[in-house]
Order: structure tokens, then C-alpha cells, then sequence
């Protein structure tokens, strides 16, 4: 009985041992992340001459544009609807995102802080707007970092994630999304539950375009319109 109460005894204090270095400690620390990206940069122009700060258009591509040849970019969007002799009253910029990769939101986020660093740019009035894996690219970028939008527009685009948590980090963001009825690529579906998700969470400020006829190009109809322009450079970031 000595020997067992004694092998007990040493049991105990080799476990109280072990629990003895278990601390509990908190991490805080801001990690960087280096980032190569080529992007395109659209200025108007008068921009040199004015003293004015100007409203900054994000656009995120779509899985075809990946690459290293920066004009691929202007194949669909904004750059697309210049190039037919539309003007756009705002800096324009369009990264392209490097082949067999998808958006990284701490990437674009990066970029755009260091474009209103250098740039006229009015932190008020920065939009962010995406085609298909751009529409993705959207939904990612802006609600990880919300703070840096005034609105948003994802065009046949869906999330990554089953869960929609970010719907919540966006409940007070302006947001119209775009999707094609007939899209059997990205299915409106996700745009559907995002939609739900958003209103659940409280957002009032959300429009939803479904093209009746559209398969997965949704974008030409929308960056073609310049209604769509209208009010995406009438919003404001709300501080």
C-alpha cells in the first residue's frame, strides 16, 4: 500500500508538472504579406490640372484575363466601355491577377491603399465592382476589408464559402449585384442567398439585376450601361 500511495504520490506532482506550464497569452501584431501585382491605372484628363480629389473605380477581372499580358484586362469593363468613346469621371484601376490564381483579398486591399497613397484619390468615393472570378474577387475583397468601399457591384460572381458570414461585415454597404437567369457557370443561385443573406443582416441598400435571357455574360449588358456609372460615382462612403 506504501509503495502504490507513493507512485500516486510522484503522479501527481509529474502531472501538476505538466499543467504548470500550460499559460494562457494573446497574439497581436500586424503581419505583411508581400505583393507583386500589374495593374492598369486610368486617370481623366484633367486630372494633372485639377486640384480635385477624384472617386477610385476597382475592377477585379475574370479567370481569362490571368496573366502577365495587362491589356487582356481591358477585354470586358470599365477600359471596354472607354475604348467604344464613353468617358468615365473617376481613376480607374484594374490588377490582373497572375495565371492559376484566384483574388486575394490582402493583395487588391494593398493595392488600392497604396493608389489612394499616391494618388488625388477621395477615400470617400473608392467602388469596387468584378466579373465572374472578379465577381468572386468582390465578394472577398469587400467584405474582408469594407472599410476601404463606398459600394460594391459583383456581376455573375458567388463567395468561396458555403458559410455567408460576410454579409454581416457589409449589413451598411450599397451593393447591386448582376447575374444572368440562364448562367450555368456560376449559377444566380449564389447570387440569390446573397441577396438573403444581406437582408437578413440587415442591409437596405441592396439592388439585384437578373437578366432574363443572359447565360454567363452578364458584364457586357452591365458595363455598358451608363446608369450603371451613374450610381456607382453617387455613392458615398457614409463615416
Amino acid at each position: 500500500m506504501k509503495k502504490l500511495a507513493l507512485i500516486l504520490f510522484f503522479l501527481s506532482l509529474i502531472s501538476n508538472a505538466s499543467f504548470a506550464q500550460i499559460e494562457k497569452k494573446h497574439f497581436k501584431e500586424k503581419v505583411e504579406l508581400e505583393t507583386e501585382l500589374g495593374y492598369l491605372l486610368y486617370t481623366p484628363e484633367d486630372y494633372k490640372t485639377s486640384k480635385k480629389d477624384y472617386p477610385l473605380i476597382v475592377f477585379l477581372h475574370g479567370a481569362g484575363e490571368r496573366g502577365t499580358d495587362l491589356d487582356k484586362v481591358k477585354m470586358h469593363g470599365p477600359f471596354n466601355y472607354m475604348e467604344k468613346g464613353n468617358k468615365i469621371d473617376a481613376v480607374i484601376l484594374a490588377p490582373q491577377c497572375p495565371n492559376e490564381t484566384y483574388w486575394q483579398p490582402h493583395q487588391v486591399a494593398g493595392l488600392v491603399k497604396s493608389i489612394i497613397k499616391k494618388y488625388n484619390i477621395d477615400e470617400n468615393r473608392v467602388y469596387l465592382t468584378g466579373l465572374s472570378m472578379g465577381g468572386y474577387g468582390t465578394w472577398a475583397v469587400g467584405g474582408e476589408y469594407p472599410e476601404l468601399f463606398a459600394a460594391m457591384a459583383p456581376v455573375c460572381g458567388a463567395i468561396y464559402r458555403p458559410i455567408y458570414r460576410n454579409a454581416q461585415h457589409l449589413k451598411d454597404m450599397p451593393i447591386w449585384i448582376f447575374h444572368g437567369a440562364l448562367d450555368d457557370v456560376v449559377l444566380p443561385e449564389n447570387s440569390n442567398k446573397m441577396v438573403i443573406a444581406l437582408q437578413q443582416a440587415g442591409n437596405k441598400n441592396v439592388n439585384y439585376t437578373v437578366y432574363p435571357f443572359a447565360n454567363h455574360n452578364s458584364w457586357t449588358e452591365t458595363y455598358n450601361n451608363p446608369k450603371f456609372y451613374e450610381w456607382l460615382l453617387s455613392q458615398k462612403k457614409q463615416n
